[in-house]
């Protein structure tokens, strides 16, 4: 899928798991539901990585696009150094490494540590480049004829408004994880479900993802799991502005309204 699809589902994603934490007697205060939903969002957009030209590749400038230089070749060199027999070398790496559950979970547990151990900042650092991807990917018309530096202050200003309030007593910083030091421990898990629903995206295009690396299937490492191949479809097609983009705001609206507790 494009950028705009898998931000959207992101958004969604944690919109939905608001509604489910409501259900289990955890509920979401409303910073959380909104910070974690944007974060999910710029989430949604990170394991294109590894190809120069996605929209996170260009959020940040020269620094993403050498980062995604590194991300891609060292996707290639696990996929050569871990295919099957049946599978073909490659020289790049997308939707390989950065398309997997693995990837997913390390990257989350990663930013989750980041948050606890590097204190204020490290939470502002991580709020303002999943505020960055969330504008790039929400709003990507508006972004697309917009310089880098507004989108940058837009992400910054979002970010410090969010830390701040998340911060107050009772607002979320220790949502879910209510031992002293654990603050902000949960920011870990927006960002492991937008990398999830990403792949899951993937998934349904004619190429399918390796989801599952490296579990073997039918003799592949990275077997690209996906729908029967008449329910696909090529990125970018109609189905994801006319079809999937109206549904996943539909199901993330319903998220949002049950999470807050609007409806019973």
């Amino acid at each position: 899928m494009m950028g705009p699809a898998h931000s959207l589902s992101g958004a969604a994603a944690w919109l939905g798991a608001g509604a489910v934490a409501s259900a289990l007697d955890r509920p979401m205060p409303w910073p959380v539901l909104v910070a974690g939903a944007l974060i999910c969002s710029g989430a949604a957009l990170a394991p294109d990585l590894d190809q120069k030209s996605a929209t996170i590749s260009r959020a940040f400038g020269p620094f993403s696009r050498l980062l995604a230089v590194v991300i891609d070749k060292l996707a290639a060199a696990v996929f050569n150094a871990t295919r099957g027999k049946g599978e073909p070398k490659r020289s790049g790496g997308h939707r390989t490494l950065t398309h997997t559950w693995i990837w997913a979970v390390l990257i989350g547990a990663g930013f989750s540590a980041l948050a606890v151990f590097g204190g204020r900042w490290a939470v502002l650092g991580i709020l303002f480049v999943h505020m960055v991807l969330a504008v790039e990917g929400l709003l990507w018309r508006a972004a697309r004829v917009s310089s880098d530096v507004l989108v940058w202050l837009l992400g910054a200003a979002a970010a410090w408004i969010l830390a701040g309030i998340l911060n107050r007593p009772g607002y979320g910083s220790n949502w879910l994880f209510t031992e002293p030091g654990q603050e902000y421990l949960w920011l870990g898990l927006p960002i492991v479900l937008g990398a999830v629903v990403h792949t899951i995206g993937d998934a349904l295009t004619l190429s399918g993802c390796p989801v599952l690396w490296p579990l073997p299937i039918k003799s592949k490492r990275w077997y690209p799991v996906g729908p029967p191949s008449f329910m696909r479809f090529p990125a970018g097609h109609w189905v994801e502005e006319k079809v999937l983009m109206p549904a996943f705001g539909l199901a993330g609206g319903a998220g949002a309204i049950y999470a807050l507790g609007l409806i019973a």
